[in-house]
């Protein structure tokens, strides 16, 4: 029992369990619902005429993924970081565009998984493994850049480190 107290108490541990990754977990399972089912839908119904597998499953994936994201930046918008405070002039838009752009690493490396673990694997089996893999860097690129806090970085949802001070520093050269 002390060392299961002992690990809830590691920094690593302690942020992965916080609230907000919480939420945005609860988020990346209903995107993963959508994706999959979308992905499902195209594949083996509206692109069925197309006869390359290759080029199915990914003319399937990206509009998969485009279902998936539209999903996730509003349930991240509405709820994971409804505390954030969105900037007045920004635009849905503008603002849907950041998060897209954000998430270009996570959905390239996405894509580029799938087309790897599709050949060991089921393709749906081989999207869902892509996800979990991808959506770490989403989440860190949502937190600190689109839905970034205004608020002191002590409440940021990683520890906060502490910087030198530089005039002191100076001061006692």
């Amino acid at each position: 029992m002390k060392r299961i107290a002992r690990f809830a108490e590691q920094p690593v541990v302690a942020w992965v369990f916080r609230k907000r990754f919480m939420k945005f977990g609860a988020v990346g399972a209903s995107g993963v619902v959508v994706n999959l089912g979308v992905l499902y839908l195209c594949r083996e119904f509206l692109f069925i005429a197309i006869q390359t597998p290759s080029m199915r499953l990914n003319l399937s994936l990206a509009v998969a993924i485009f279902f998936a994201t539209v999903n996730n930046f509003f349930w991240n918008r509405a709820w994971t970081w409804s505390d954030r405070k969105h900037h007045p002039d920004k635009h849905l838009i503008l603002h849907f565009g950041q998060y897209a752009l954000a998430c270009w690493v996570g959905i390239a490396l996405q894509v580029i998984l799938t087309n790897l673990f599709v050949v060991y694997f089921y393709y749906l089996v081989a999207n869902a493994a892509a996800i979990v893999i991808a959506s770490v860097f989403n989440f860190l690129v949502s937190n600190f850049w689109t839905f970034r806090s205004h608020k002191p970085v002590a409440e940021i949802a990683l520890p906060n480190i502490p910087e030198p001070d530089i005039e002191q520093e100076i001061g006692n050269k």
